[in-house]
């Protein structure tokens, strides 16, 4: 079986310093391999291709047949780097929690410890008649993220 690793490394060579960035590698059973990439600024179906080849060229069909995909990591799917939670700072995301509840806010920031998320809640100051919307900063370490996710709104 192909190793996770081995690709993993080919993939960060060919990456290098281009602005594209490794978001996740899986060898499934029958070593179909799965590559996921993104850049701050999208990635192109051309990227993905060179990126196929590259890869292609460094492993041995004849030692070890595959099957490989490479991809961008789709903008439903989780983040899974903290570069993918910098690049979406400023942006509506959805986190899951651990706990099972969902937040939806701001995402604010987010460093190598957890994420800050900027939410709006609706509370009713002393002696007011109604309601205000109001914003909060919550705090969660990575540790308590089950998933985070962009937020596409339809208005």
């Amino acid at each position: 079986m192909i190793e996770k690793e081995v690709i993993s490394r080919l993939v960060e060579d060919k990456l290098g310093a281009s602005g594209y960035y490794l978001v996740d590698v899986t060898v499934k059973p029958g070593n179909v391999i799965v590559v996921e990439i993104d850049n701050d600024e999208g990635v192109g179906i051309d990227d993905c291709a060179a990126l196929s080849r590259y890869i292609e060229s460094c492993l041995d069909r004849d030692v070890e047949d595959f099957e490989l995909e490479v991809g961008s990591a789709g903008v439903t799917s989780p983040f899974k780097t903290l570069r993918q939670y910098l690049k979406n700072v400023g942006n509506e995301v959805e986190v899951l929690l651990k706990s099972g509840v969902k937040r939806t806010g701001v995402l604010k920031s987010a460093g190598e410890n957890g994420i800050v998320l900027t939410v709006e809640k609706q509370v009713k100051p002393e002696g007011a008649k109604r309601k205000v919307t109001v914003q909060e900063d919550q705090s969660y370490t990575f540790d308590e993220l089950k998933q985070t996710k962009y937020l596409i709104r339809f208005k």
